[in-house]
């Protein structure tokens, strides 16, 4: 088992399940002591269930089987507070951080096309992904400087940060402002040599997309095949795994001088003619 993260300490928000726990095992598999942070709790914009308390336990207890220390919390990332609270507990208990992912999001569907998106989702689709994503940066870039060794930021956005997908204006918008706030920082923190960058994988075999309402929804509306057909790669979706090879090797070495990248990780979805 390669374990180059040995020493450091990680942190992954939407870690409960899906991309985020499969980030965090991948993480503890290279070496990494984890921070993990989960909302655990439903919107009644979004037509899935989130992750549970039990979902966050059971990544939690994969990390440890590991042999590597955790520290959890249930927070909402859209709470400044909240998180700050969380993030100087879990740094407080580890000693230090040198990686975080804010893989955090949600994904609304169910409208025919974007002008029938109501405030409530849009608000809720634009504070989870935008400004969630600013505030687990702002919280933990100063612990991440107070270890003097510089470090890694990855934001998980999406091929949807890269291109307009029907009926998903609110996604698509999120998706896109991430890379803004990546391109930000990576100029910011560059002199504290913070490597900061985006990932943006194509459709991704978890709950999210997997649900039967993301299914009723397609079967519903054939026309919004186009969202997630096309990779030129022969394969459907991919696997969480294929998502963590690539935020393992950005929060390695291996990466010491990739930064302000956005990382397509999308089976060519993003440049199919």
């Amino acid at each position: 088992m390669t374990e180059e993260l040995t020493g450091k300490v990680a942190l992954v928000t939407g870690a409960a399940r899906g991309q985020g726990r499969s980030h965090a095992i991948n993480l503890a598999t290279a070496g990494a002591d984890v921070i993990l942070i989960d909302r655990c709790q439903d919107y009644p914009t979004v037509g899935y269930a989130m992750a549970t308390r039990a979902d966050l336990e059971i990544t939690a207890k994969e990390v440890t089987g590991l042999g590597r220390r955790v520290v959890t919390a249930v927070a909402d990332v859209r709470d400044l507070g909240a998180m700050r609270a969380v993030v100087d507990n879990g740094v407080g208990k580890l000693g230090r951080l040198d990686i975080v992912v804010a893989n955090a999001g949600i994904f609304a569907f169910g409208k025919d096309s974007s002008v029938d998106i109501d405030t409530e989702r849009w608000d809720d689709v634009l504070s989870t992904n935008v400004t969630g994503v600013f505030n687990t940066v702002k919280v933990t870039v100063p612990h991440i400087r107070n270890g003097g060794n510089g470090g890694s930021i990855t934001i998980t956005s999406s091929t949807a940060g890269m291109r307009g997908l029907l009926a998903m204006a609110d996604y698509a918008a999120s998706k896109h402002a991430v890379v803004g706030i990546m391109r930000t920082f990576a100029n910011e923190l560059a002199a504290d040599r913070i490597r900061v960058n985006t990932v943006h994988p194509t459709g991704v075999s978890t709950e999210m997309i997997d649900s039967q309402a993301f299914a009723d929804w397609f079967d519903a509306n054939p026309q919004m095949s186009v969202n997630l057909a096309g990779n030129l790669l022969p394969v459907d979706k991919l696997a969480p795994q294929d998502i963590s090879d690539a935020v393992v090797w950005l929060s390695s070495d291996a990466a010491k001088y990739v930064t302000g990248v956005t990382l397509p990780i999308d089976a060519g979805f993003t440049v199919r003619a």
